[in-house]
């Protein structure tokens, strides 16, 4: 067990992180009507007990515990998604290993047929929330479509202006081509969340996140979204950056399928966040081998350095350490990787 102690790494740091995370089916063990979560129940296909959700707590708290004792600082933010509802992260943020971080919850129930939502985790004593929204996803074509809705929260850090917007894209089930418009959809709703705050409060500085089930060079990412394949010294007033991107160039990937690797996880950031202010956008501390040419850095983390989040023998050598193999339980992480980015003067 790593524990860690928000007060020993101080309050006045001038480095703040800010992370995502799919948590892979954090339900709890009570059947809601509402929703198909048959499955994570006791007497379900995934035998869904008391005992199993707490080991996944466990795992989960493990993870961000990790993140901070390598980066001596808890994340500021953390945006999750494939949460179940609000006392899932309620149970979370009181786990043993980051309780110390008294981390509040921005939570909003979405109409997703599974019932999984998107989040964020927050330091109130590095970031100070001023506010939150949602906005739905819509299919112009597909009026009875249901999926995650988008989640924003906006404050101060360190007294700039900062803006959080978290997302779950619709999965490539069915087809990665014939899934592509409700992707689309999903990103549309994503940068009209980007844009209402950068007019709400201009300046602002945007980080923008999510399980995108999309990778960086895809459409809803590079032109939806706006975060196109510039270099970060390219990239202009108005526009948008992925530091992901160049690391998914060369062959990095936060989730694995049939031996390829996705970059299914992004943060992406306004050029607000790149050349204003004190608090700007800092080089991998992880990843850092040289980048394309013109880049000296990666701007992205992946946290994947950890051989106990790593499956270590078999078929999936290699991948992420998931919680279950089919319906057996293996006492995993995640199917995913976190990722994050770090700000600094």
């Amino acid at each position: 067990m790593i524990f860690v102690s928000a007060a020993a790494f101080g309050q006045n740091q001038k480095r703040y992180y800010v992370m995502f995370y799919n948590l892979e089916n954090l339900f709890d063990t009570e059947n809601d009507p509402n929703i198909n979560d048959e499955e994570f129940l006791p007497n379900g296909a995934k035998r869904w007990t008391m005992e199993k959700y707490n080991r996944k707590q466990h795992n989960m708290a493990r993870v961000i515990a990790s993140v901070a004792a390598d980066n001596r600082a808890f994340p500021a933010v953390i945006g999750v998604s494939e949460i179940e509802n609000r006392r899932v992260l309620e149970d979370l943020v009181s786990q043993d290993a980051i309780a110390s971080a008294n981390y509040q919850i921005v939570h909003h129930d979405s109409p997703d047929l599974r019932g999984i939502d998107v989040a964020f985790l927050y330091r109130p004593d590095q970031f100070q929330k001023m506010g939150n929204a949602w906005h739905k996803v819509t299919v112009p074509d597909y009026p009875e479509f249901k999926t995650r809705d988008v989640v924003a929260m906006w404050g101060k850090i360190d007294g700039e202006m900062f803006g959080f917007v978290v997302g779950h894209m619709p999965s490539r089930r069915g087809g990665s081509l014939s899934s592509t418009r409700l992707r689309n959809a999903a990103a549309e709703s994503i940068r009209f969340m980007a844009d209402s705050l950068q007019k709400a409060f201009p300046g602002i500085k945007l980080a923008i996140m999510g399980d995108m089930n999309d990778n960086p060079t895809d459409r809803s990412l590079r032109e939806i979204i706006g975060a196109g394949e510039k270099y970060r010294s390219q990239v202009r007033e108005g526009e948008y950056y992925n530091p992901f991107l160049d690391m998914f160039n060369h062959g990095e990937g936060t989730c694995k399928y049939q031996d390829n690797w996705s970059l299914f996880d992004n943060i992406i950031v306004n050029y607000n966040l790149l050349d204003t202010g004190r608090l700007r956008l800092q080089p991998s501390t992880m990843n850092q081998r040289v980048s394309r040419k013109g880049e000296r850095y990666y701007y992205g983390n992946i946290y994947n350095n950890k051989q106990f989040m790593i499956e270590q023998s078999g078929q999936y050598k290699g991948y992420p350490l998931r919680t279950f193999s089919g319906d057996n339980f293996q006492n995993g992480f995640s199917d995913h990787f976190p990722v994050f980015i770090i700000l600094g003067e």
